[in-house]
């Protein structure tokens, strides 16, 4: 088991995603500092977000911890953001980030200077503690 670093966030003002059946053991990994993608039993798919269903045959995927790990697929740049918990952020990434077990992973990337993201750029996960079962991943330059 690969535990990240994860970062209590004083005042989480931010949206909270809504926990359910299929999404629920993702969030609280995350919050634990594991980052989970799905995998199928029965084809070997992989897929990230949290499905009841395999997208490729229909079968009940599994659960599959992963290094926390990958590249940046492509990404944008916020500029401009009406919501007060984000603009004070700004400008920040948002990048879909390739994970070395292979599904991609949609994330943020506050922080980091949008002039030093490049495309194939090695990243890392961490984790913001937006609750008590509830994690938020977060991806940064890997070290």
């Amino acid at each position: 088991m690969t535990s990240h670093e994860v970062i209590d966030a004083p005042e989480w003002a931010k949206p909270l995603p809504q926990l359910d059946n299929v999404n629920e053991e993702y969030w609280k990994a995350a919050r634990a500092g594991r980052l989970l993608i799905q995998q199928c039993s029965t084809c070997g798919h992989r897929q990230w977000y949290p499905r009841a269903l395999c997208t490729e045959c229909a079968s009940e995927p599994e659960w599959l911890e992963t290094g926390g790990r990958g590249t940046i697929h492509t990404y944008t740049v916020v500029r401009q953001q009406g919501i007060p918990a984000f603009k004070a952020e700004l400008p920040y990434v948002i990048a879909m980030v390739e994970l070395d077990e292979g599904p991609l992973i949609f994330g943020s990337m506050p922080g980091i200077d949008p002039d030093t993201v490049s495309i194939g750029m090695p990243v890392e996960v961490y984790f913001m503690a937006a609750a008590d079962d509830t994690g938020i991943p977060y991806w940064r330059p890997a070290s």
